[in-house]
Order: C-alpha cells, then sequence, then structure tokens
C-alpha cells in the first residue's frame, strides 16, 4: 500500500472519531426517547439544547473528551517516539482537565480516569491506580495507538494499547475493548476487507482480556460477538435502536464497545452512517459515536466522509490533523522495520 492510502485512511480514522463525537455531543447521556422528544431522528449536527445536562448550549459540531483525549495521546506518543510516560501523561491529564475547567466545560474526565487520577494524587502509584477501570476511556481514545501501530504482530499491538491503558484502565475488560477498536483500525489502515477487520478486532479482545485485572462483570470478547451476530444481515436505525436495548448504550466497556462494533457491521463501515445513528441510540452517544465512526473512517478512509461535514467540524473545533497523522504514521514505519 502507499503512503497516500496510508495517509488517506489515518486521518479517515482520526477525523472519524471527531466527527462521530461532534455528532453525538447533543444527545450524550440523553435517552432514546428524551432524544426523539428533543432533536427527532438526528440527521446532521445540531447545537445542544440549554436543558442538556453535560453540553448545554454548545454549538454544533463542538467535539469533545473523546477528540481532545485521543489528540492529547497523540502528541504524547509523537514527543516519545510511541512510548507511553506513565508518570508524565497522568500530569497531562490532570493539565487537560484544569484547561477544561478553564473553559468552562466540567465532568469530562471520565468515571475510570477520574478515579484513577485522584488515586494518584493520593500517593498511589500509577502501577495500581487503573485497576478499577472498566469503562470506555481507554478505547475512546486509543485510534493514535492504532495509527502508530501495525496490526501485526497482534500480540505487539496489544502490548501498546495495555501500556496507554495501564494508568486508568488497567482490566480485562478495558483492556479488550480498546484492543478490539485498535485492531480493527489498524487493520483498517492497512487495506483490510471489513471481514478481516471484524475478525483481528475479535481476536485482539481475546488477548487483550489476558491483561490487567480479571473480569468481574463478563467477557468482552464474547459481548462483540453476540453484538456483530445480531447485526449481521441488518441495517438502518430499527435495527440498531434493537441491538441497543440487548447489547446497552452505557459508559461500560462491555455496553459501548460492542454498541460500536454492531453498527461498523450494520452500515458496512459507512463513516456518516455509523456517525449518524450512533447519536440517535442514547446514553453514551458521543463515545459510541467517536469508536464506530473511527474505524469506519480507518476502513474507508478520508474520502468517505462528506467533505462540507469535515470541513464545517475542523472550522469549529480549529483542528488540524494532517501534522498529528504523519507524525503517527512515522512511529508506524519504525515499528514495522523493527518487526520485519
Amino acid at each position: 500500500m502507499t503512503k497516500s492510502l496510508l495517509q488517506q485512511r489515518a486521518l479517515g480514522a482520526l477525523a472519524g472519531v471527531a466527527i462521530g463525537d461532534a455528532m453525538g455531543m447533543p444527545t450524550q447521556t440523553l435517552s432514546r426517547e428524551e432524544i426523539a422528544r428533543l432533536y427527532g431522528l438526528v440527521e446532521g449536527f445540531r447545537d445542544a439544547v440549554p436543558q442538556q445536562p453535560v453540553s448545554g448550549g454548545l454549538p454544533a459540531g463542538t467535539i469533545t473528551d473523546d477528540t481532545e483525549q485521543s489528540i492529547l495521546v497523540a502528541h504524547h506518543l509523537i514527543a516519545r517516539n510511541g512510548v507511553m510516560d506513565q508518570g508524565v501523561w497522568a500530569q497531562e491529564l490532570l493539565a487537560w482537565e484544569r484547561d477544561t475547567h478553564a473553559r468552562g466545560v466540567n465532568d469530562l474526565l471520565g468515571p475510570s480516569t477520574k478515579r484513577a487520577i485522584e488515586a494518584l494524587q493520593r500517593g498511589v502509584p500509577a502501577s495500581e491506580a487503573g485497576r478499577l477501570g472498566t469503562t470506555n476511556g481507554a478505547a475512546m481514545r486509543i485510534v493514535p495507538v492504532a495509527i502508530a501501530t501495525p496490526a501485526y504482530p497482534l500480540e505487539d499491538l496489544v502490548d501498546a494499547v495495555e501500556a496507554s491503558c495501564r494508568l486508568t484502565h488497567y482490566t480485562s475488560e478495558a483492556i479488550g475493548a480498546a484492543s478490539a477498536v485498535a485492531a480493527a483500525v489498524s487493520a483498517g489502515i492497512e487495506g483490510a476487507r471489513l471481514d478481516r477487520v471484524l475478525e483481528v478486532a475479535q481476536n485482539a479482545a481475546v488477548l487483550g482480556e489476558r491483561r490487567g485485572e480479571p473480569a468481574k462483570s463478563g467477557s468482552i470478547s464474547a459481548r462483540i460477538a453476540e453484538a456483530l451476530a445480531l447485526a449481521a444481515g441488518r441495517s438502518g436505525p430499527a435495527a440498531a435502536f434493537d441491538i441497543a436495548d440487548r447489547i446497552g448504550t452505557s459508559v461500560s466497556a462491555l455496553q459501548s464497545i460492542p454498541m460500536a462494533f454492531a453498527l461498523l457491521r450494520l452500515t458496512g463501515a459507512d463513516p456518516w452512517t455509523c456517525a449518524l445513528l450512533s447519536a440517535s441510540v442514547g446514553d453514551d452517544t458521543d463515545t459510541i459515536g467517536a469508536i464506530a465512526c473511527g474505524m469506519a473512517g480507518a476502513c474507508k478512509g478520508i474520502d468517505a466522509i462528506p467533505a462540507d461535514a469535515w470541513t464545517f467540524v475542523q472550522s469549529v473545533n480549529g483542528l488540524e490533523l494532517g501534522a498529528i497523522v504523519d507524525g503517527l504514521l512515522r512511529i508506524r514505519t519504525k515499528r514495522q522495520v523493527r518487526a520485519s
């Protein structure tokens, strides 16, 4: 594959995170019934209504913590040649949270990340802080790790994912979930077809869920397999809503990541349709959208995202992702050379 195609798919992955995140911004935490009452079926970017409990009043196209933390991870990796420095990463998360409060945006750190940071502030070692993290925070910001790391050897990719999870989400379900998303993105960037992308993702989930604190609530690989089976041969909002009722759409890694994979299959990895459906399923819509649309963008590339939509989100948020993608791909190339 030419570097040009790698760049298109890598940019599609990171842009997909932003598109799905921004689409779900006004509907996050709301039930499906509340979304229907306030917005109808989501058909494009919307301003958040004033009564939105998290993002009330934010203008259409605004990104949230999913994209901001993904960019934070990307800068961290580029500055350190792909290595996660847990102490520095902790300080960067703290600085990011202070900045969000200065901008008047509150409660953007997820429960697992917040718990880990509070533990660090009490003096708990970084190696211990993430042992209760079972939510989707690690998976939501994993795309830069996937861009920087080849899909094979798969164990090496899972090693990189585990390092990114260690501080805040060092549990079987969180590492398995992030590994599945990273594998889907990395394989998609390399040009794998959707059926192969899903196969590699499931294999990575199995490897990832062997790491960290053992699962107490269930197997992430089994949950992803269940969601994909429910999505097979189906499409459209009715199917998405039915699967959401069965799988769940909360911040739990065992719900939101399988739901994102179901949407990836339902839409045939179409980034825009992933974003629209994610925004209407209820609860953690911005994170489900960021993950599903990021995986779809990796599979189909930046040209599969409507140009006017991407231009709009870039303009609203002042996003410049080209240099970030190039920096992550340089790390990927070095890792490929070392593995060969």
